[in-house]
């Protein structure tokens, strides 16, 4: 065997599971990986410092005839801005540097009940604030396919590690595209569950009304897999959802789509929608019609009022949520104050980015009396009328797919200087946030080559269900990719 980490999730595991590979090997192959080409790509923010010993205790697990589980021996990384016990989880932020939580997320808890070993942590935006993982408190990332190029944010870190071939697989959240968006640019498969299929408890929050925390490999199965372990009711967290969750992996192989209806919103490949991306989804789609699905153009009108009610009601929950980091309980605390005021003033003002301020800020002003019905409220009924939106489409359609993000991945710092037009590249993931819906990115094409581009750029179909529809859209994403070529990042072929 020449190179264990550029194997499959599902093949590591059946390796280690037979005892072809210990999980001490393939850990150690992980981060021999990790050490020699991650200075140029920036994913990792920590590293386990167990992670050797996990692998040990799973390969006496196998050596004494115990139970295995699904993931037994498989590194995994994990976004951190997901809570990891005796693990340094930080959100990517200054205010939180060096906290070590006590606990396990409840998605981290299933991992490590599954076998896996819990590699490390991955870079991001700080507290999830951003598209690209250029507002990381300690270090941008880098595209592996183009260095000079963002991997996408908010779960950049994890995107360019599973891309990298530094985990098979990886956590990510999405609240607002921010597990979908940096799959799609680095050429992954990344799954944002329906809002209550995987637990919350441990994710640190940015909007809670939002928030999900959701698998990214490198395959369809793979992701499947890694969803199986993670789904599931959490009485721990209250927007759980309570409903039997049925495993998407032994489904996963559909004999054909005839029948299957699939609705293409004008709305999604419309002005701003770059060439290649326009091509890359036409031709993904015309592969999915030979398999049997049919076309059909649907409308969801209240699409162009998507970014606007999220970036108030984020923001709204967001200045709630950081509320907590004051100086005292935990995290970053102001040396030598003056009094509790400045105690407070200080210790934000020291912790946070300017990124995350400005979107306090933003969100408080929302809040802010004689402002909420003009714009907290209004944001909330442009909610209700998306949500309205996707109902009324899915009265005629089985899925929904469009671009995952309307451009390739852009050159890092390319739109530092315009928060507004960064929050517009999450147009087309934004609105099932706002919904609550599931949704993947699964790769479809590649940008043309040209003398004028470093690298050709990954390109990602995005594929939207109704409720609890998981299974459905892992279907459908994996015709995609036995339809299409899926190149490997070059990265992969270069040995540790």
């Amino acid at each position: 065997m020449n190179d264990s980490t550029t194997l499959s999730l599902l093949e590591q595991a059946d390796l280690v599971r037979t005892g072809q590979l210990s999980a001490r090997a393939l850990t150690e192959a992980h981060l021999a990986r990790i050490a020699s080409h991650d200075s140029g790509i920036g994913a990792m923010l920590a590293l386990a410092p167990d992670a050797l010993a996990q692998a040990d205790a799973i390969d006496q697990q196998r050596r004494s005839n115990a139970p295995l589980g699904p993931l037994a021996g498989v590194p995994i990384a994990i976004k951190d801005q997901i809570v990891t016990r005796g693990l340094v989880t930080t959100a990517g932020s200054k205010i939180l540097a060096g906290w070590v939580p006590p606990y396990d997320a409840t998605s981290v808890a299933a991992l490590r009940r599954a076998g896996a070993v819990i590699l490390g942590k991955t870079n991001l935006d700080e507290f999830a604030m951003g598209s690209a993982t250029s507002h990381s408190a300690f270090h941008p990332t880098h595209n592996p396919w183009a260095p000079t190029h963002v991997p996408g944010g908010s779960s950049g870190g994890s995107a360019a590690a599973v891309a990298s071939g530094f985990a098979p697989g990886a956590l990510g959240t999405d609240t607002g595209g921010s597990i979908r968006q940096p799959a799609s640019f680095c050429g992954i498969v990344g799954l944002k569950p329906t809002y209550g299929r995987v637990s919350r408890y441990g994710a640190i929050a940015y909007a809670s009304s939002l928030d999900q925390v959701g698998p990214m490999a490198r395959s369809v199965p793979d992701t499947a897999a890694l969803f199986d372990v993670i789904a599931g009711h959490d009485p721990l967290d209250h927007t759980s959802l309570a409903t039997p969750f049925t495993p998407t992996l032994a489904t996963l192989e559909s004999n054909d789509l005839v029948g299957l209806r699939i609705g293409l919103p004008a709305e999604y490949l419309g002005d701003g929608v770059a060439a290649p991306v326009a091509s890359a989804i036409q031709v993904a789609l015309a592969a999915l019609t030979e398999r049997g699905a049919t076309v059909v153009p649907v409308h969801l009108p209240h699409t162009p009022y998507a970014v606007a009610a999220y970036y108030l009601i984020a923001t709204a929950e967001a200045s709630s949520n950081l509320a907590r980091y004051d100086g005292i309980r935990y995290g970053h605390r102001a040396e030598a104050p003056a009094d509790l005021a400045d105690l407070y003033a200080r210790s934000r003002a020291e912790g946070f980015g300017p990124e995350v301020k400005r979107r306090i800020l933003l969100g408080t002003f929302a809040l802010s009396s004689g402002y909420y019905d003009a714009f907290y409220g209004q944001a909330q009924r442009a909610r209700t009328l998306i949500r309205r939106d996707f109902e009324a489409a899915f009265a005629q359609v089985d899925l929904i797919a469009g671009p995952a993000s309307p451009v390739p991945a852009w050159p890092i710092g390319a739109l530092e200087d315009d928060p507004l037009a960064m929050y517009l590249m999450d147009i087309l993931t934004i609105p099932t946030n706002l919904a609550g819906l599931p949704a993947l990115s699964v790769p479809c094409g590649m940008t043309p080559a040209s003398p004028a581009a470093e690298a050709r750029l990954p390109i990602g179909l995005q594929l939207i269900g109704p409720p609890l529809s998981e299974g459905r859209l892992l279907q459908v994403a994996r015709h995609v990719e036995r339809a299409l070529p899926q190149p490997l990042c070059p990265l992969l072929g270069v040995p540790a």
